[in-house]
């Protein structure tokens, strides 16, 4: 997608060097914005390859207001393998409080604790957190098949009671979603943009959230909207980001999605979704920053 590479030549172009919490060092501009009409395709990115069962099954754990990393790690997805909340395996650089981090299961009330039950209290990753707190997501979703016309279809992620007790304050802290014409439009916020790694995941974890809500309203599916803040590359991303631009983005044609056995967003399983025609250039590895 053009769209995402031009963030990564602006910031090349025009990125200041700043100092960051993971003392990599990054490259970093002062805002952005990604834009994509489904209609042209799913937005997977073709200039690397992506590994779409990851991104699809950190869908399925953020609706299911899921924060035990073990559910993830046993559908073989480790990218929350690093983090754990605060209180059971406080954050540090050195050995042992990332082997301690990387032991501790909770995660504490991160993504979708807040997008199912906002304003609950927090305990454990295995409490059974039925009917507390706000369900943001259903609300929203009630109001999609109520009122598309409604302004206020907004889900927040940003508890600032709780961001101490999460293993990582949001970086994508809401989206917002409207009906346009019959066509579901999903708009999201983002703090902190990790261009070269965390960017391609964020733009295909949304465009598969706005399938799912089309499909569970019976609308077409509408435009991808990203408002990002402190857009950086890392340090050692770089040369990772040079190869990206070199390479063609038009080679391949964007894939699509095909969702099957569909009743509910809140029954959906991450392997009925599958990608079809999905064809790209080789991966870049992109080291993860903590």
């Amino acid at each position: 997608m053009q769209a995402y590479l031009d963030i990564v030549k602006k910031i090349l172009e025009t990125g200041e060097v700043k100092d960051d919490r993971t003392g990599v060092g990054t490259i970093a501009i002062a805002g952005a914005i990604f834009e994509h009409d489904m209609a042209k395709g799913f937005p997977l990115l073709t200039t690397k390859k992506m590994p779409f069962k990851i991104i699809a099954s950190e869908l399925e754990f953020f609706i299911k207001g899921i924060t035990d990393k073990q559910w993830l790690r046993d559908r073989n997805n480790h990218i929350w393998d690093e983090w754990a909340r605060p209180s059971k395996a406080p954050y540090g650089h050195d050995e042992g409080s990332k082997k301690r981090m990387n032991e501790e299961r909770d995660l504490g009330p991160v993504y979708g604790f807040q997008w199912r039950h906002f304003g609950a209290s927090y305990y454990n990753y295995d409490t059974n957190y039925t009917g507390q707190g706000v369900d943001q997501l259903q609300r929203v979703i009630e109001t999609l098949k109520s009122n598309s016309n409604d302004r206020r279809m907004i889900v927040n992620s940003w508890n600032a009671t709780m961001l101490g007790e999460m293993a990582l304050p949001p970086c994508h802290y809401s989206y917002q979603v409207t009906v346009i014409n019959g066509r579901l439009n999903l708009l999201w916020n983002q703090r902190s943009v990790d261009t070269m790694l965390g960017l391609p995941f964020n733009i295909a974890s949304y465009a598969l959230l706005l399938h799912l809500l089309a499909k569970e309203t019976g609308l077409k599916e509408g435009k991808l909207v990203g408002f990002l803040a402190d857009v950086h590359i890392y340090k050692n991303h770089l040369d990772g980001a040079r190869e990206q631009l070199n390479r063609d983005p038009n080679q391949y044609p964007l894939a699509h999605l095909e969702t099957e056995n569909f009743t509910s967003i809140f029954n959906w399983k991450y392997d009925d979704t599958k990608v079809i025609s999905y064809a790209s250039h080789p991966r870049i590895g992109f080291e993860i920053a903590v």
